[in-house]
């Protein structure tokens, strides 16, 4: 039997295609764009998650298409155990392998011995620094090799998310394919599809908790709060983000925080 040929598809590199992607996607189902990513780029591609709602929800659509999907997560030293018993639930519940990616532990020693073991609550600057250490540059690590990768991320999580396209390009990452199948989904979408579908979830959502990061930065929300407020909550007037999903220049953060420091000498 001769193997069928797959039609030949161009690489995804120009702002015009991603945005015609994205365009074609827009009143589809995050299955729909799964399916096409998972086709397109088959192990190319890479499902990222820290095993929130939004992250559980794409792992049981992804799974459900083709359970071999590689699934990646970032292990930043300080998550609650509540994360790790959920990691654990999920190799269990999917017979899946997750790829655990850890801090460098030389850049992580230099952070903590110049700058203490909680520095993120001392200011913005610091507390970007920690989360470049720990989160973005092991992902940048993680995702060496493949040319695609899927977030979790809603459009309704915050106004640095508002206009977030469904099919992107990564460029802090080298023009990753970058997409967002949920993005335009609300949070009663998503906690409907964990109930229907009895999707494993984080313990902590059961106590208040409705977006869940590292265990010191994280906390409950109260009632009326915004999703996102429970992260970084010191930081009132500083985006909900920690440079996973956005570009933070620390050179100018850096060179920011040596002003100050000079200013008061």
């Amino acid at each position: 039997m001769v193997a069928a040929v797959m039609p030949y598809e161009p690489p995804v590199t120009a702002d015009w295609q991603v945005a015609a992607l994205s365009a074609s996607f827009e009143q589809r189902t995050p299955q729909d764009l799964l399916a096409w990513a998972m086709r397109r780029y088959g192990k190319e591609l890479a499902l990222v998650t820290s095993f929130q709602a939004e992250g559980m929800v794409l792992l049981d659509m992804a799974w459900r298409i083709d359970p071999t999907i590689s699934i990646i997560t970032v292990d930043t030293g300080r998550l609650p155990q509540e994360t790790y018993d959920l990691m654990e639930q999920v190799r269990e519940r999917y017979d899946v392998r997750v790829a655990v990616h850890h801090p460098e532990a030389e850049k992580l020693d230099e952070f903590v011995g110049k700058y203490g073991v909680n520095a993120f609550y001392r200011s913005a600057a610091l507390r970007l620094r920690c989360c470049d250490t720990r989160k973005v540059l092991p992902l940048q690590r993680a995702l060496t090799g493949f040319d695609a990768w899927f977030s979790g991320r809603r459009r309704d999580q915050g106004t640095s998310r508002t206009d977030m396209p469904k099919v992107e390009l990564d460029e802090s990452r080298g023009g990753l394919v970058k997409l967002n199948p949920l993005a335009d989904w609300t949070h009663d979408q998503v906690w409907d599809y964990i109930r229907t579908h009895d999707v494993p979830h984080n313990a902590l959502y059961d106590r208040g908790y409705t977006s869940i990061g590292c265990a010191p930065c994280t906390r409950a929300v109260q009632p009326g709060e915004d999703e996102r407020a429970g992260r970084w909550w010191w930081e009132e007037s500083v985006p909900k983000e920690c440079g996973m999903h956005c570009y933070v220049n620390l050179a100018q953060i850096s060179a920011n925080m040596k002003r100050r420091k000079d200013a008061h000498v």
